[in-house]
């Protein structure tokens, strides 16, 4: 069998390359090892497929090189995927922050890039998986459970490392190495992170609560919600910040963003002396929470036996909450890997390879990781967008 594009990985890199290429009239086969197509597209945003971000910018994507994703970005904005939405007739919403997701399910987006797939004639195989690539002088050849392919162009697109129940691997970086590609280090980002010792004993059976929240870390600060885990601490916020911490690093959680927490203590110092700093606390805080800081951290009494030096010390904890984090909950539950092919040997116009023509690489494998709120799906639909206009 001999394609023009072959694409292996049927995820939303895989299949908006293949839509752009088959629209060019190239014959494209995209084979999938999974049994099912777009299964990180299907999970998504709670079920409800997080497709894209209004307001993408490269500040939003972390890489060794911060330009690189620039070109492709540029030249499939958001709104280029919301047209296709709405052709769809495809219901949607903002939900904050210029996230945007579907008012029903995730597999009509699914469906949407399938139905665009099968408009311009795309092959698409599941259970696929491969046993070899070679190249020779015009094409690649390649021996797999389908059996002997061979096509023009090779795109990868087969993700990265995280959420690997979901058959995520890292055969993608094992084609990179074997066509002399550098694979910048990988690990796990929009990960949850985890509590140990003392830590994780004070607060794990609060698992569910959570709380608005300013974390920072490494100069990067998120606000967002913070939700505790029975293994230590997850939600947007804390998700965000994982995509810079590195174990050792210190985290700051403010648990107050945006109120100036002695001002407010000393307020109610004037205003109720009587009551008790849980009580104060459990008004701006969740209840369960403020008692146990109330526990561990700071002794309850009420107000007016609190001078103002002790209000203010337990206000600068309320703002650097004495929390230390031991790991990440790593590639089990990240949303997506850090790192991936070096961009430095791609053509960020066109995403191939500088090292040998024909191949390319798009969507997560590369070393290009957005943040949460549907940036890592843009950089999907955009870097493969741009490959398929030129494979």
């Amino acid at each position: 069998m001999h394609y023009h594009v072959l694409i292996i990985g049927a995820g939303a890199a895989g299949l908006m390359c293949a839509i752009e290429a088959g629209s060019r009239g190239r014959r494209v086969l995209v084979i999938e090892h999974a049994n099912r197509i777009g299964k990180k597209i299907l999970m998504s945003g709670g079920g409800r497929c997080n497709f894209t971000n209004l307001h993408t910018a490269p500040g939003d994507f972390l890489s060794a090189n911060p330009h690189f994703c620039k070109s492709a970005l540029a030249r499939y904005t958001p709104w280029d995927f919301i047209a296709m939405v709405e052709r769809h007739g495809i219901a949607y919403h903002e939900k904050e922050l210029g996230q945007l997701f579907c008012d029903e399910s995730s597999k009509l987006i699914v469906k949407m890039l399938l139905d665009e797939c099968q408009a311009v004639g795309v092959r698409i195989e599941v259970n696929c998986s491969v046993d070899r690539i070679a190249r020779s002088a015009d094409h690649f050849a390649l021996a797999t459970t389908l059996g002997a392919i061979s096509a023009g162009s090779l795109v990868i697109a087969t993700g990265g490392l995280s959420i690997p129940g979901m058959g995520a691997s890292g055969f993608g970086y094992e084609v990179a190495r074997q066509f002399g590609h550098r694979i910048v280090p990988t690990r796990a980002a929009l990960a949850a992170l985890t509590l140990s010792g003392k830590h994780l004993e004070h607060y794990q059976d609060l698992s569910g609560v959570s709380l608005p929240v300013e974390v920072s870390c490494n100069e990067q600060s998120f606000r967002g919600g913070m939700l505790i885990t029975h293994r230590g601490l997850s939600g947007p916020a804390i998700l965000q910040i994982s995509s810079y911490w590195r174990p050792g690093d210190a985290l700051r959680v403010d648990l107050l963003p945006g109120t100036d927490a002695f001002e407010h203590l000393n307020a109610q110092r004037e205003e109720r002396p009587a009551a008790e700093l849980k009580t104060v606390l459990a008004d701006v805080l969740p209840k369960r929470f403020a008692q146990r800081l109330c526990e561990h951290w700071f002794v309850s009494r009420p107000l007016r036996q609190f001078g103002s030096a002790e209000l203010r010390d337990i206000a600068n904890q309320l703002h650097s909450w004495p929390i230390v984090v031991s790991g990440s909950e790593g590639y089990r539950t990240a949303e997506v890997t850090l790192g991936g092919v070096d961009t430095d040997a791609l053509s960020s116009t066109t995403m191939e390879s500088r090292k040998i023509p024909g191949l390319y690489f798009i969507g997560e494998v590369v070393d290009v990781t957005g943040r949460l709120g549907g940036f890592n799906f843009q950089w999907a639909w955009a870097s493969g967008h741009a490959a398929g206009q030129v494979v």
